[in-house]
């Protein structure tokens, strides 16, 4: 609890964090590298259409 004033507010931030974390890290050692590769794209993908992130083309 380092840093958080309350129990709740770190698990509040974790939980969150949990989500966010797995969405990013497929389970590495069930895939190819390339199945790995287009699941991260993928992720990524999905991450900026959600945050409306525009690529500076």
């Amino acid at each position: 609890m380092q840093r958080f004033k309350l129990a709740e507010q770190a698990q509040r931030f974790l939980s969150s964090h949990a989500m966010i974390y797995s969405h990013f890290r497929p389970r590495r050692h069930l895939m190819i590298a390339a199945q790995y590769r287009r699941a991260r794209a993928a992720a990524f993908r999905v991450w900026r259409q959600e945050t409306c992130i525009q690529i500076a083309a």
